[in-house]
C-alpha cells in the first residue's frame, strides 16, 4: 500500500426530502456505510441557508433522523395518512446552486453512465439533471423575467459532453496525479502536521475499535484530497457560494469537452486507450463571437487533450503502467475577432488592440509554461500566402510576439514556432500532407517526451532502438517526465488542428506502446487495427469539439488528407458546412448567452440591464475595460515568479511551499473505505454480472476492427486491406478502386524519420517547398503489381495458379517465400546443421564453435526446455488455503484476516 492515496467521494448518491419549511439532502457512499446531511433552509426568498454538521451517520442513525423528522413534520401527532417528510428526487451528485432574479435552484445529476475507466476510477458523463426551486410557494416573490433567465441557462445541455468523477481528479492530468502520490513521505509531513488538531478531533469517533484490545496495529496511509485547476472546471462558480461553508465531500467537479475510451488487445492482452479532451472555462464560447485572447492572456477554443495509455490487466496505480501524453489547441493569442454583420462564409480578420509589447500572449505563455513546463512548441497551420491577406495577418502577428517574447527568455527554454501552410499543401497533388505530419511529429515527440510511471524494460537495453535514445523529457527513478507541450492553431483549431493533433497522437502512441513493451519498435502504420481504433477516437473527439464550438461536426477528416475519403464524403463535408454556417447565423447567438449565464460570467441584477438587452458581451470576458489595472506586469520579465528556476519541469508539479497549500492531507487506516478503490472498483457488497460490467461493453479491436475470416491475423499492428477489416471504412469498390485506394494508402504511410531540420521560423520559402514536393512525389510513386526479372519467367498460368491455390485458413501456401524470408530460413537451418554436428561430435567444445549472449533471465530457456516458472511461498499458501476450504477445511485465521475481519465490522455495522 502506497504512503498517500487520493481520497474517494465521500457522496456519491443522495437523496432529496422535502417538508414546507426544509430541504433535507442525505448523501451517502456507494456502500451507504458512511452518511451525511445537508440542511436547506426554504423560507428564505432570495437568500441560500445551508447547514452541514460536518457529522458522519451510520445507517441506523440516519433511519432514526428520518423518522424523528417524520414525526415532528406532521400536522397531527400520530397521524398516518400524510407523512410529513417526503421523498422528492434520487441523485448521484451535485452541479451547484444557482440564483436569477428570485430565489436560489438546486441543480442535481439524476442520470449517469460509465465514459472510461483509470486504474480502477471511474469517469462518468452526465446523462440527465433537474433543477429543483428552493424557497416554499408561500414565501416566492415573483419576477417576470425570471422564466425567460431560466430558459437560457437551460439552453446548456448538461447531458451533451458534462464528465465528472468520484475518486479521480479530472482537472489535472494523470501525470500530475500520480506525481502528486509518488512524493516521499518527508514531503507530507509539514501538511499533515498543519491539519494534525483536525485529524485528531474527529479521531475520537473514527478510532473506535472493538478490536483494539487485540494489539493489532494498522499502517497509517495519508488521504490526499487535491484542489482542481479551475481553469477547466465549468460549476466552479456554481459551487463557489457553498464551498466554505459544507464539507469537500460534497464538492463534486465536472469539466466540459470529451471522454472516449477503447480496448486494444494485443493476442488477449487488454490496453485501454483513453481520450480526453478539457475545454477551458475562461474566455468560452462561439466560433465567431470568441476569437483570440482576453486581457487575462485566456484564449478562445482553447482545450487540453490527453490520450492515457495503460495495462488493463493490472488495475492498482502503484503495481500497473501508465502513460499519458497532452497536447493543446486554442486561438491565436493576440487581440483580435471577425465582424459577423456581413453574413459573410468567412469574414475579414481584425486586429482590435495594438499590442506591439506582446502583453496578452506574454500572460498565455506564462500559463503554459507553470502547467507544462518547457519546450512550448507552436505549431501554426493558418495560410501564409493569399491573394489577398485574410488568415496571414494571424501568422505575422503571431510570429512577432513569439520572436519579441524570445529575446528575454533563456535560450535553452525559448518558444518554438512552427509555421506550415497545411491547406495549400493540401491543394498540391504531388505533396502527402500526412508525410510532413508525421516528420513534425517525431520532432514534437522527441522534445517534449512523454509520460509513464515506471523505468525501462530490461528488453530495451538488449535490442535499443536508436529513435528511443533521442526522446526527451525528464527522466526519473520511477519513469519519465512530459516537459513541455505542443499548441497547435489554425483560424478555427477545428478541422485541420484535429488532422495534426491525430498525427502527434499517433506518433506520441507508438512510444507510449513501446514503453510499455507492446511493441518492439515505436512505429505504427497505418491502416491496422491499432491506428484505425485510435483513429475512430480522434474523430469522434474532433466531431465533439468541432459541435461544442463551430455548430457542425468535422468537415475535413484525416481520410480526407488521405485521399481515400468515398465520394460520398464530399457530400456530407458540404452539408456540414452549411449546417456550420447556419448555425454561426443564427443560433451562436443563444449558445453565448448561456454559456455566459452557465458559468456566471453575469449574473442578474435588479440594477443592471438584461442579458439580451446587451450589445455585447465584450466587457464581460474583459475585466480592464471596467477597472484600471493597479500592477502591471514587466514587459521583459513577462512570467511568473519562480517559474524559470524550475523549467524544464513544470511549476505546478513542483512540491514547493505554495503547491504544498493546495493539498489537504489526513492520517487514514490502510483499510478505510475513503482511499480503498479496489472496493470502490469491484464493490465485493453487492451482486453484479460480467456481462454488465463496463470493460466488455466499450469498443474493443477484435471485436470491431479485427477481420472475421478463419486464420486472420490477430495482430493489432499488421497493415490490412479495407476490405479485411471488422468494420469497413469503404465498402465495397471496383477492383480499379482497389488498386488506386492502395496506391494511396501506400503514399500515407509514414515515411521513416528524416533527420532534415524542422524550420522553425515562419519563412517557408517556394524552394523547401519544391524540395518536399519531390521527396514526397518519389514516396508517392504507383506501385508496381509485377516483380523485376528475377520473376518475370513465370509464365502467366503459373501466376493464375499460385492465385486459385487459397487455402480455406487463409493462408496462401502456394506463394513464393520472398528473399528476406527464404535467408532466414536458411541460417536457420545452417544453425540447426551445426547444432547437430556438435552433438555428435564428443571431443568439440562447442564455444569454441559459436558463441551466443543470453538474452533471457531464465536459468534455462531454449526450443529443448525451459524451467517452469517458480512460485513464491505466500503465493502457494493463498492456491493451498483455497484448495483446502473447497475442501471444508478452513485454515486458522491470521493477522491480515484478523485486521480484514475489523475493517469490514467496523465499517459496516458501528
Amino acid at each position: 500500500m502506497p504512503q498517500s492515496a487520493a481520497i474517494i467521494g465521500g457522496i456519491q448518491q443522495l437523496v432529496l426530502y422535502e417538508t414546507r419549511a426544509r430541504y433535507f439532502l442525505v448523501g451517502s457512499n456507494h456502500a451507504q456505510t458512511k452518511h451525511r446531511v445537508l440542511k436547506i433552509d426554504r423560507t428564505e426568498p432570495k437568500d441560500l441557508v445551508i447547514i452541514d454538521d460536518k457529522h458522519v451517520y451510520n445507517q441506523q442513525e440516519v433511519r432514526e433522523l428520518l423518522g424523528r423528522l417524520d414525526q415532528g413534520n406532521r400536522t397531527k401527532i400520530g397521524q398516518k395518512g400524510s407523512s410529513g417528510l417526503s421523498r422528492a428526487v434520487l441523485a448521484f451528485g451535485i452541479v451547484g446552486f444557482v440564483r436569477f432574479l428570485e430565489g436560489y435552484y438546486i441543480v442535481l445529476i439524476t442520470k449517469r453512465r460509465k465514459m472510461a475507466d483509470i486504474g480502477g476510477h471511474f469517469i462518468y458523463k452526465i446523462e440527465d439533471t433537474t433543477m429543483i426551486y428552493i424557497p416554499n410557494d408561500s414565501v416566492r416573490v415573483t419576477h417576470p423575467d425570471e422564466a425567460r433567465y431560466l430558459r437560457i441557462f437551460q439552453n446548456v445541455d448538461l447531458s451533451s459532453n458534462f464528465y465528472f468523477s468520484y475518486s479521480y481528479d479530472l482537472s489535472h492530468s494523470l501525470q500530475y496525479n500520480l506525481t502528486l502520490l509518488q512524493r516521499p513521505y518527508e514531503q507530507w509531513s509539514s501538511a499533515a502536521s498543519s491539519t494534525e488538531e483536525e485529524v485528531h478531533t474527529q479521531s475520537k469517533q473514527d478510532s473506535f475499535d472493538i478490536f483494539e484490545d487485540e494489539g493489532l496495529p494498522t499502517k497509517v496511509v495519508y488521504g490526499l484530497y487535491n484542489e482542481p485547476y479551475y481553469k477547466y472546471v465549468w460549476n466552479g462558480k456554481l459551487l463557489e457560494r457553498v464551498k466554505d461553508i459544507v464539507h469537500h465531500d460534497w464538492l463534486m467537479y465536472i469539466i466540459h469537452g470529451f471522454c472516449g475510451q477503447s480496448k486494444l488487445l494485443i493476442y488477449g492482452r487488454p490496453v485501454h486507450i483513453t481520450l480526453i479532451a478539457r475545454r477551458s472555462s475562461k474566455f468560452a464560447g462561439t466560433r465567431f463571437l470568441k476569437r483570440g485572447a482576453n486581457c487575462e492572456g485566456d484564449v478562445a477554443n482553447e482545450v487540453e487533450t490527453e490520450q492515457v495509455v495503460h495495462d488493463a490487466s493490472v488495475m492498482s496505480f502503484t503495481a500497473g503502467s501508465y502513460s499519458s501524453y497532452v497536447q493543446v489547441r486554442g486561438s491565436v493569442p493576440l487581440y483580435w475577432s471577425q465582424d459577423i454583420s456581413t453574413m459573410m462564409p468567412k469574414p475579414p480578420i481584425r486586429l482590435d488592440q495594438a499590442d506591439p509589447y506582446a502583453y496578452v500572449a506574454g500572460l498565455h505563455f506564462d500559463q503554459m509554461l507553470q502547467r507544462f513546463g518547457s519546450p512550448i512548441i507552436i505549431l501554426n497551420l493558418v495560410k501564409k500566402r493569399e491573394k489577398r491577406k485574410h488568415e496571414k495577418i494571424l501568422s505575422e502577428e503571431l510570429y512577432r510576439a513569439v520572436v519579441n517574447l524570445n529575446q528575454f527568455l533563456p535560450p535553452s527554454h525559448c518558444i518554438d514556432y512552427i509555421a506550415w501552410d497545411m491547406a495549400r499543401y493540401t491543394k498540391s497533388k504531388l505533396c502527402n500532407v500526412l508525410d510532413r505530419l508525421s516528420m513534425i511529429a517525431e520532432n514534437v515527440v522527441k522534445r517534449t517526451g512523454f509520460f509513464i510511471n515506471r523505468s525501462d524494460f530490461y528488453c530495451h537495453t538488449l535490442r535499443p532502438d536508436e529513435r528511443w535514445g533521442d526522446v526527451g523529457g525528464h527522466i526519473t527513478s520511477t519513469g519519465r517526465l512530459q516537459t513541455g507541450v505542443l499548441r497547435t492553431n489554425c483560424v478555427d483549431c477545428l478541422d485541420r488542428t484535429n488532422t495534426a493533433q491525430f498525427m502527434v497522437g499517433k506518433c506520441a502512441l507508438a512510444y507510449q506502446l513501446y514503453a510499455l513493451g507492446m511493441i518492439d519498435k515505436p512505429k505504427l502504420q497505418f491502416d491496422t487495427d491499432c491506428v484505425r481504433l485510435f483513429e475512430e477516437l480522434y474523430e469522434d473527439h474532433g466531431d465533439t469539439l468541432s459541435l461544442q464550438y463551430g455548430g457542425s461536426q468535422l468537415v475535413h477528416r484525416v481520410k480526407t488528407y488521405r485521399k481515400i475519403a468515398p465520394w460520398t464524403q464530399h457530400s456530407k463535408d458540404i452539408m456540414q458546412t452549411l449546417s456550420r454556417y447556419y448555425s454561426n447565423a443564427f443560433s451562436d447567438a443563444d449558445r453565448q448567452d448561456a454559456i455566459n449565464l452557465f458559468l456566471q460570467v453575469y449574473q442578474p441584477s435588479e440594477a443592471k440591464p438584461h442579458l439580451w438587452e446587451l450589445p455585447t458581451d465584450l466587457y464581460l470576458h474583459q475585466t480592464s475595460t471596467m477597472a484600471i489595472p493597479q500592477d502591471r506586469r514587466s514587459y521583459t520579465l513577462w512570467w511568473s515568479e519562480g517559474v524559470l528556476s524550475y523549467l524544464p519541469v513544470p511549476y505546478d508539479e513542483v512540491p514547493c511551499e505554495e503547491n504544498m497549500k493546495k493539498v489537504k492531507v489526513k492520517r487514514m487506516n490502510q483499510l478505510d473505505e475513503s482511499i480503498d478503490i479496489y472496493t470502490e472498483f469491484f464493490k465485493p457488497y453487492e451482486l453484479t454480472s460480467f456481462d454488465d460490467t463496463f470493460c466488455i461493453a466499450m469498443t474493443n479491436s477484435a471485436r470491431e476492427f479485427m477481420p472475421k475470416t478463419v486464420g486472420a491475423d490477430p495482430n493489432p499492428f499488421t497493415v490490412r486491406k479495407p476490405e479485411e477489416t471488422g468494420k469497413s471504412v469503404l465498402g465495397s469498390k471496383s477492383s480499379k478502386e482497389e488498386t488506386v485506394l492502395q496506391r494511396k494508402t501506400a503514399a500515407s504511410a509514414p515515411p521513416p524519420p528524416s533527420e532534415e531540420a524542422i524550420s522553425s521560423t515562419s519563412e517557408d520559402d517556394s524552394e523547401e517547398d519544391r524540395e518536399d514536393e519531390g521527396t514526397v512525389s518519389q514516396r508517392s510513386t504507383p506501385i508496381k503489381l509485377l516483380t523485376e526479372s528475377g520473376e518475370s519467367s513465370r509464365t502467366q498460368e503459373e501466376v493464375f495458379q499460385h492465385h486459385m491455390a487459397k487455402e480455406p485458413y487463409g493462408l496462401n501456401l502456394a506463394e513464393f517465400p520472398s528473399e528476406d524470408d527464404l535467408l532466414i530460413y536458411q541460417r536457420f537451418a545452417h544453425l540447426g546443421e551445426s547444432q547437430h554436428r556438435v552433438e555428435r561430435t564428443e571431443h568439440i567444445n562447442p564455444a569454441n564453435i559459436i558463441c551466443l549472449e543470453p538474452v533471457s533471465r531464465f536459468p534455462e530457456d531454449s526450443i529443448y526446455a525451459v524451467l517452469p516458472p517458480q512460485v513464491d511461498k505466500n503465493s502457494r499458501e493463498v492456491f493451498e488455503s483455497h484448495v483446502m476450504t473447497g475442501q471444508g477445511q478452513v485454515r486458522a485465521l491470521c493477522r491480515e484476516d484478523m485486521l480484514m475481519y475489523r475493517e469490514y465490522i467496523k465499517n459496516r455495522y458501528m
